[in-house]
């Protein structure tokens, strides 16, 4: 760590400090082995042109790997005024780079904020996300994949799996379709229980989403959304049973989409999803929502 950054006091001391005992309704699980925080940062890239999204700071050990990387700019957004009034050293320490707001992640656009502010560099999101908004927060963040340069996040090893997986595999489905069509998905390493305040009952990992110049293959959003809704919403059936929640007649979809009606949806990987988005948007009756 930098000099200034390294005569912080300890995060157990800022902790205790601070009477930051974890809040389960925040999803809260503090890190605070610092050489894993750096593993983390640096795992994200080069930060060093960078403005960098952190949410759910907490008592600020990844915000602490975050500006010892060098980021230009980090913004972190925390809802704890506990961990607000912790992190204040860190303004400081970080030379004016770190901004905290205090806001729900889920509610704010801190993308907008920054190039309203006039950052006209690339943008990341790095962070420990609270367990109970990561998927929430991954899938805002997927609206606009393009204003991202990446997403380097620890969440429950179950929905980093969900992000990575293959067809024919158990975890595969809506949100493996969506992220893999938007982003390149890679698993980076896992995080025992241990090394949490307090531990969680799940292991966690840290994923990497790298979004794509351009979509794997062409599909309004929207209908490829209600196409994978449809084929996992009853993901035993056959997509000739399961695609009838669409509206329209299956049969003709599928064939036009090129896939079998017996198929199910663990079958399918993006690219057929796409086709089947494209027949669907041709056929319904109705605009997608």
């Amino acid at each position: 760590m930098s000099e200034t950054i390294d005569k912080l006091p300890p995060l157990r001391d800022v902790i205790a400090a601070h009477g930051l005992n974890a809040i389960k309704k925040l999803g809260q699980h503090f890190l605070l082995d610092l050489n894993l925080t750096a593993k983390i940062a640096r795992a994200a890239g080069d930060l060093t042109n960078c403005a960098v999204i952190e949410v759910g700071p907490g008592p600020g050990g990844l915000t602490r790997a975050i500006l010892d990387a060098g980021a230009a700019k980090l913004v972190a957004i925390e809802r704890d005024e506990r961990c607000i009034a912790a992190l204040q050293p860190l303004i400081a320490a970080g030379g004016g780079r770190l901004a905290i707001v205090e806001a729900d992640a889920l509610e704010i656009d801190a993308v907008a904020q920054l190039r309203e502010d006039g950052w006209q560099g690339p943008i990341k999101v790095v962070a420990n996300l609270p367990y109970n908004v990561g998927t929430a927060l991954i899938l805002n963040w997927l609206e606009r994949p393009a204003d991202l340069a990446g997403i380097t996040v620890l969440v429950q090893k179950e929905v980093a799996e969900r992000l990575a997986a293959q067809p024919r595999t158990k975890a595969y489905g809506r949100l493996s379709v969506l992220a893999q069509w938007l982003c390149r998905v890679d698993l980076v390493f896992d995080i025992g229980p241990r090394a949490f305040t307090p531990p969680p009952q799940v292991t966690s990992t840290v994923v990497n989403l790298i979004p794509r110049p351009a979509p794997l293959q062409d599909a309004v959003r929207a209908d490829l959304e209600a196409v994978s809704k449809a084929a996992f919403g009853q993901r035993r059936k056959m997509l000739r049973a399961s695609l009838k929640a669409l509206n329209v007649d299956p049969l003709p979809l599928l064939a036009q989409a090129g896939i079998e009606p017996t198929a199910r949806a663990e079958e399918l990987d993006v690219a057929a999803f796409c086709r089947l988005a494209n027949a669907y948007a041709s056929r319904r009756t109705t605009p997608p929502e």
